[in-house]
């Protein structure tokens, strides 16, 4: 009885995770370029600090989210769909925001990598789900190429 109730239990929580629906594929595409821009852009903020492994990280982030853009742009477009120029959410535009507030240093640093953790995470559960369940083949194919470089980037943003 206890087994099951552990099993039970378990799968109630993963219940969420293995069942999200896969966004459409011009929804995948916004998702994944406001994503991009906005590691792009907060990036782009930091490439200037005094912590040798945040300005890397960061200038790292320029290169590797401006390969992954054109990456689903070209994919959409062997899709069949013509990708609009990526717009922030609410909450990406509050973060540059926030991160432009601080001042250089420690505090702006660890904003940084707070942020940069939360947006990683969302932007390997996006490229996770496409990859698994994605409509398009080109997108799908991208969301499967994409998927190990969002989590290198995660492992590495989550050592700082």
């Amino acid at each position: 009885m206890k087994a099951f109730l552990f099993t039970a239990a378990a799968l109630t929580t993963m219940a969420p995770a293995l069942y999200a629906a896969t966004p459409a594929p011009a929804e995948f595409v916004e998702t994944a370029g406001a994503s991009d821009a906005f590691e792009i852009d907060s990036a782009k903020l930091m490439t200037g600090s005094k912590n040798p492994a945040i300005a890397k990280f960061a200038a790292s982030m320029v290169t590797a989210h401006t390969k992954s853009t054109k990456l689903v742009v070209a994919a959409a477009k062997a899709d069949g769909l013509a990708p609009k120029t990526p717009a922030l959410t609410l909450k990406q535009r509050a973060d540059i925001t926030a991160l432009k507030a601080v001042p250089a240093g420690k505090t702006k640093d660890d904003l940084y990598v707070k942020q940069q953790k939360a947006a990683h995470e969302d932007a390997l559960a996006l490229m996770k789900a496409y990859a698994a369940g994605g409509s398009a083949a080109h997108l799908k194919a991208a969301a499967v190429e994409i998927t190990p470089i969002v989590q290198m980037h995660l492992s590495a943003v989550s050592k700082m």
